[in-house]
């Protein structure tokens, strides 16, 4: 039986691969040695990549756009047109997609006609309901979305998100498919579930040929769940263009010409890949010029109070103010980031790009103070906002750990903040995973976000000890205690990596990850103080990995034992005087005395033996594998377990 399931796999292979480098010749001979009953599974048989695509010969020849492997697939034998796989586009792995989505998506207009006259579903949709007309239409082919829309596609399917092929053609700037999909009843007005409609998108990415045509169509000059107008988006993105082709639409008024026309000028002055303070001037001195353009009716300011982020800046409310502060860059920086913020609104996620790169502009400047002045405003925002704030997680550790490097002054209530924002953050990432959305993300995304927030979270717990030990006598007592209440909060979340690592095997581990943008300066594996203000706090130092090695276990193998002595000795002793079990077996059997790897750890380890009756009992229960489930108080099994992996059962 074993020797058939080779052959079969071998055969298997060998069409699998014959039909994606499009092989026909090759094909037919292999399946010609193949008995005939096993045929049609041979040709209906899926195979899984390494990059997770996984599909059979049919759709991977679709896919590559082999046409003669497809007509001898199809001719010969008996397969599912409409059998579906996971295929990867745009390096987005794409679920349930048919041979004719692929051909369509890939721009195989042969394959897509043999495939269509065979008879498969031209409106068979993805797990996310693309259908192949829509994946036509993203990749720019307007032949194959005429013979589909010929053969009955329907474009008005739209997917998951509400998302149209119209919008889709207007987002990816395909102005010949945006003109036939409008002149064939498309609906221009139609909104996402975002709220955007095709106007949106094509104003976001610039496209005015596109929006010129949708406004010719019957476009509205509709807001989105962000409360923006396309002509506000367009604004945002530094779109200059887009501004001048959408601010004399019908639907603009003089109140929206000025928001467009300050939040143009105040996007030049904060944005990486348009910056340009002359025409961040040019813009913002226009709408000042649109307030005071009728004396009977000056349109006044309704100033916001002053951010301290902004160094309590005051927005100019006159013509001679803004002119005052022409040639001064740094008021310009901050007069744009307060527009920014009063016409977006704080709602906004769009809002707090400008100030994050307006931060890392001080930081490459060694000025820490006003970057992290403005990346905590920025936090905050996020925060306020339910947003996940991975990314600046990471910021804050990498520039915390630069200041430390130099020698420049670190606030503690800093730190603090941010290891507060980290600790619920994880808290949001563990009720995701326990309460997962299905629309929002897949379990897969949030292991991952835990994962990379839990070594974050790490970096900024050994930034602080590093302030605690450098100038513990400075600080607040207040600080102090919140520090260790936030420390506890994070202990007590009990968040573990997928190999079960929890912080404390993370801050004993001379294998865990270190950030090298200058992170790497400040925090290093293992930290005896990370280790030890974890044990105060609560960490269990008896808590086991995948392997079921402790933090004992761990820092018993590090290979530094004389040029770091100091560390290994002090973290041993940590964890044995906070409770850590020395007879304690790992999944190869090992407590940490045998999984020690060098004889100092040995001679640290001995000397500290400290062996009671109650772990004595426990390991002869273990090595002889007594029943002991409900034998025993159930406060003792879990202690039980701790001493080797026998039964455990009753």
């Amino acid at each position: 039986m074993e020797e058939e399931t080779e052959v079969a796999s071998s055969h298997f292979n060998r069409i699998y691969y014959a039909a994606r480098d499009g092989m026909a010749i090759t094909l037919v001979a292999i399946l010609n040695e193949s008995e005939p009953e096993q045929r049609d599974k041979l040709v209906s048989q899926k195979v899984l990549q390494e990059d997770g695509q996984c599909c059979s010969p049919l759709i991977v020849a679709a896919r590559y756009g082999h046409n003669k492997v497809v007509k001898i697939l199809l001719e010969k034998f008996n397969l599912d047109l409409e059998q579906e796989g996971r295929v990867k586009f745009d390096g987005y792995i794409i679920e349930g997609a048919s041979a004719l989505w692929c051909a369509a998506g890939d721009g195989h207009l042969d394959v897509v006609k043999t495939l269509v006259k065979a008879g498969a579903n031209v409106n068979h949709p993805t797990k996310t309901n693309s259908t192949p007309v829509r994946a036509a239409c993203f990749d720019g082919r307007l032949d194959i979305v005429k013979y589909l829309t010929d053969h009955s596609a329907d474009i008005h399917i739209a997917n998951k998100q509400n998302n149209t092929c119209l919008m889709i053609a207007a987002y990816k700037g395909h102005l010949d498919i945006v003109s036939f999909l409008l002149e064939n009843g498309a609906d221009p007005n139609e909104k996402a579930q975002c709220g955007e409609t095709a106007l949106h998108f094509a104003a976001e990415c610039g496209h005015c040929n596109i929006i010129m045509e949708l406004l010719n169509h019957g476009a509205k000059m509709s807001k989105n769940n962000k409360n923006m107008t396309p002509l506000i988006t367009a604004a945002e993105r530094a779109g200059a263009e887009v501004v001048e082709c959408l601010i004399e639409h019908e639907d603009v008024s003089i109140e929206d010409k000025i928001d467009a026309y300050e939040l143009l000028g105040a996007s030049f002055a904060n944005d990486k890949g348009h910056y340009c303070l002359q025409k961040s001037y040019t813009y913002l001195h226009k709408a000042m010029i649109l307030r005071f353009s009728d004396p009977d009716n000056i349109i006044k300011k309704t100033i916001s109070e002053p951010i301290a982020a902004y160094e309590n800046w005051r927005e100019s409310d006159t013509l001679e103010r803004l002119e005052f502060i022409r040639n001064n860059q740094n008021a310009l920086h901050m007069e744009s980031l307060a527009i920014r913020e009063r016409i977006l609104g704080q709602q906004n996620p769009e809002v707090t790009h400008s100030i994050i790169y307006r931060g890392a502009v001080f930081a490459d400047n060694a000025r820490f103070d006003r970057c992290i002045d403005l990346w905590l405003h920025a936090l905050h925002l996020q925060q306020m906002n339910n947003t996940s704030i991975s990314k600046d997680l990471l910021r804050f550790a990498q520039v915390f750990s630069q200041m430390i490097h130099v020698g420049i002054e670190l606030k503690f209530s800093q730190v603090l903040s941010v290891l507060e924002a980290s600790v619920n953050e994880l808290a949001k990432n563990k009720k995701k995973l326990a309460e997962p959305d299905a629309d929002d993300c897949s379990d897969q995304s949030v292991y991952d976000g835990i994962e990379s927030n839990i070594t974050i979270t790490l970096y900024i717990l050994t930034i602080l000890t590093k302030l605690m030990t450098l100038k513990e006598k400075n600080h607040d007592e207040v600080h102090i205690r919140k520090a260790h209440h936030l420390v506890q909060n994070l202990c007590a979340l009990k968040l573990v990596l997928k190999d079960g690592q929890t912080l404390l095997h993370l801050a004993v581990n001379a294998e865990t990850p270190v950030d090298d943008f200058h992170t790497n300066d400040v925090c290093k594996f293992p930290c005896a103080a990370t280790t030890k203000l974890l044990i105060q706090c609560g960490a269990d130092v008896n808590a086991m990995d995948n392997e079921r090695n402790t933090p004992l276990h761990i820092i018993v193998q590090y290979e530094k034992p004389i040029s770091d002595f100091m560390t290994l000795h002090s973290i041993i002793l940590d964890l044995i005087d906070g409770g850590a079990h020395m007879d304690t077996v790992n999944s190869q059997g090992e407590t940490p005395v045998d999984a020690a790897a060098t004889g100092v750890a040995k001679i640290i380890l001995r000397t500290q033996t400290k062996l009671s009756l109650k772990c004595m009992a426990a390991k002869v229960v273990k090595d002889y594998n007594l029943s002991y489930t409900g034998n025993v108080p159930r406060s003792l099994e879990s202690f039980i377990e701790l001493h080797g992996p026998g039964l455990n059962q009753g």
